[in-house]
């Protein structure tokens, strides 16, 4: 037997694709979840199918997860995958168009019969036709093995099937050298309600791994040597997961009941689910039975005292426009979580896209400014749902905070911080009458407001001697009284519009990543386009390119040094899954010639496009 030679590479971009009812997310996740224990640096970009239930084997069921793991910092799960495992034609058709010449196929070969071709969209089949010609491609036969080593566990073939994406796992942990302890463990662990299934499953991944190893199919066995990351303690997390992390230690932090109203809508349903996991904490979630319904108990609970929060995607957020226009008018905090998704309407619902931007900024009744913050990382996902919940608390308004699909499900290893590290911003109650009347006695102005935030009172009900009240209609300044002049119309409209500017004095300036200070061009993003945008600077430095970069966190007010930072560049290129929200505003607000870079194709960027939008810009193409 020739043993394969072990060879230590850099860095390795994997993508499994089948069917969806294949199991490749959780193949995916397990295999990232070993990579992270054994403290390789990675990224993850699950890829769901946009139908429920679309038929097997067709293109439109294909399910994808892509990872990649290194030794290195990286910020993307790769522009391609050096390596594809394809369950079915389907998986292997879906994904052809993003593999690039000498990229490894590994097949489940069993799978490539005349029916499955067919509904694949081939007409011949093509591990036999020479079409795979520039790709190294390995056929294994899968099913059959899967379903011979779970016989013996009294398995019927049909059930044993379904466990041929733990022999696919199985396979690439020997091929990349992963350890195989932790996924026996958690195999065992994971499904010890049904011996059967689980037996098969130990089966087929044992198989799969010692089919690596006997088979004398590979020549070389691949290690991806460990990542330098600075001490700590850190888990694997996804977008979402952080996003629930954050909004409970704002809380904490805050001392305040955390409350979540949400109706569940792709990609968000995750945070709601995680929240409603999470009663140690005192966290109450309701799912109430529309969008509508869910914002508007978000702001009864914040009326009431407690840290409002209400999670969806854009046509969600549509339909709690007209509350969020009552929580303007109100002004009490309230946190609104936009996990963006391709549109309009249902549009693509798994894919993603940041087109949202306009409508969290202007998408409602009047002049009802409020702060809009965006997400860049997975793991910052946490940040910025803490920083959103102390700017709604200290200013006494509704924040919008962007994430997208990519974010929500895509991982990151992520430190955990230290609590004592994380800031504190209590709610600071109004505890008695605040304005002195002629008579020199004294009453509670609900809108009587902070010389410094302009933040009214909060007084939660119940509370002797405050009590005021609330609702949509126009309040008059510092009485808080129904008011319908004109003038005091005018002026409450100014000050919410004054309260939100101020914001910018509370948030931090804008870094500009510039090495050598005298950049031929700004990349400028905003949101979940950072690890691509990164990614693509960094290629376009090692060609000798000057390419500043700088990625907005802050959307409503802007960073106050924006505007001096774009006064020193010629070009600025502003890359958005969008037509060019940014840009336009960036052009009106500071009068820069700031081009779009769009894609909106449902997938995130490509570092290659970034790169390609840098060498177009400086070539006068843009």
């Amino acid at each position: 037997m020739t043993k394969a030679t072990q060879t230590t590479i850099k860095n390795v971009v994997l993508r499994f694709a089948g069917d969806s009812g294949d199991g490749m997310q959780l193949t995916g996740e397990r295999f990232t979840s070993i990579s992270a224990v054994f403290g390789n640096d990675l990224a993850t970009f699950p890829d769901f199918p946009a139908e429920i239930r679309a038929p097997a084997g067709t293109l439109n069921g294909v399910s994808s997860f892509q990872v990649q793991i290194s030794d290195h910092d990286i910020t993307t799960a790769g522009d391609a995958p050096d390596v594809l495992i394809a369950m079915n034609p389907a998986g292997l058709r879906a994904n052809m168009a993003i593999l690039e010449p000498g990229a490894t196929i590994i097949v489940n070969n069993d799978a490539f019969d005349e029916r499955s071709l067919t509904k694949a969209g081939y007409a011949d089949n093509p591990l036999s036709d020479g079409s795979l010609g520039k790709y190294t491609v390995y056929e294994v036969p899968m099913t059959t093995i899967t379903t011979e080593v779970c016989k013996e566990a009294g398995v019927k073939p049909r059930d044993a099937e379904r466990s041929k994406n733990f022999f696919a796992l199985g396979l690439v942990s020997w091929l990349y050298s992963r350890p195989i302890d932790s996924t026996l463990a958690w195999i065992e662990a994971r499904f010890a309600k049904n011996e059967l299934v689980k037996q098969a499953n130990l089966r087929a991944f044992r198989a799969g791994y010692d089919f690596g190893e006997t088979a004398e199919l590979f020549d070389a066995r691949y290690e991806v040597a460990k990542s330098n990351f600075a001490p700590g303690e850190y888990t694997n997390i996804t977008g979402n997961t952080a996003m629930a992390w954050g909004l409970i230690a704002a809380a904490k932090q805050s001392e305040l009941p955390l409350f979540l109203g949400s109706y569940p809508i792709t990609p968000a349903s995750d945070i709601l689910h995680e929240l409603s996991k999470r009663k140690e904490f005192g966290v109450r979630t309701f799912q109430a039975e529309d969008e509508i319904a869910g914002i508007a108990a978000a702001i009864g609970a914040s009326y009431g005292g407690a840290l409002g929060i209400t999670t969806t995607s854009g046509p969600g957020l549509d339909l709690k426009s007209e509350a969020m226009g009552l929580a303007v008018s109100l002004e009490i905090p309230l946190v609104i979580i936009d996990v963006q998704r391709a549109g309009p309407s249902t549009g693509i619902p798994t894919k993603v896209e940041q087109t949202d931007l306009m409508a969290a900024l202007y998408g409602r009744h009047g002049e009802s400014p409020v702060p809009v913050f965006a997400a860049l990382t997975p793991g910052d996902c946490f940040y910025v749902a803490m920083e959103a919940a102390r700017v709604a608390i200290e200013y006494r308004t509704p924040v919008i905070v962007l994430s997208d699909a990519y974010l929500a499900n895509g991982t990151e290893p992520w430190l955990i911080p230290d609590v004592a590290s994380l800031p504190s911003f209590g709610p600071n109650f109004a505890s008695g009458p605040n304005h002195e009347l002629a008579d020199g006695t004294m009453e509670f102005w609900p809108y009587l407001r902070d010389p410094d935030t302009l933040a009214r009172p909060w007084a939660p009900p119940g509370m002797a001697g405050l009590e005021h009240r609330v609702g949509g209609l126009e309040k008059s300044d510092g009485p808080g009284n129904v008011a319908y002049d004109g003038l005091n119309h005018e002026r409450m409209t100014q000050l919410r519009s004054n309260k939100v500017a101020g914001i910018a004095k509370s948030i931090a300036p804008l870094e500009v990543d510039d090495p050598t200070g005298d950049g031929e061009v700004l990349v400028l993003g905003w949101g979940g386009t950072y690890g691509s945008i990164v990614a693509g600077v960094l290629r376009s430095r090692a060609r000798g390119r000057k390419v500043a970069h700088a990625q907005l966190r802050h959307l409503n007010p802007f960073p106050s040094n924006l505007g001096e930072i774009l006064s020193k560049y010629d070009k600025v290129l502003v890359p958005e899954l969008n037509l060019g929200q940014l840009s336009r505003l960036v052009r009106a607000e500071y009068l820069v010639d700031a081009k779009v870079l769009s894609k909106v194709q449902g997938s995130p960027f490509r570092a290659s496009e970034i790169e390609s939008g840098i060498e177009a810009i400086l070539g006068g193409a843009l």
